[in-house]
């Protein structure tokens, strides 16, 4: 193994300082990459079933208007 400790791991010859945020700045992006889709659609079925449901409600008034 290149590391002999935890230590040693996470100070990596003094280069741990920017190593370790780097991963942790890809981690975030990555997550935020997946998530944000998966948000969007989410919010766009709402809108869509809000919209679904006001476009039935003129329906029925429409056609209670009507009789």
């Amino acid at each position: 193994m290149y590391f002999n400790t935890v230590q040693a791991l996470l100070m990596m010859d003094g280069h741990g300082v920017y190593v370790w945020p780097a991963y942790l700045i890809t981690a975030v992006i990555i997550v935020m990459l997946l998530v944000a889709p998966m948000r969007r659609r989410s919010r766009l079925l709402q809108r869509l079933a809000a919209e679904v449901r006001r476009a039935e409600r003129k329906t029925v008034a429409g056609v209670r208007g009507g009789q």
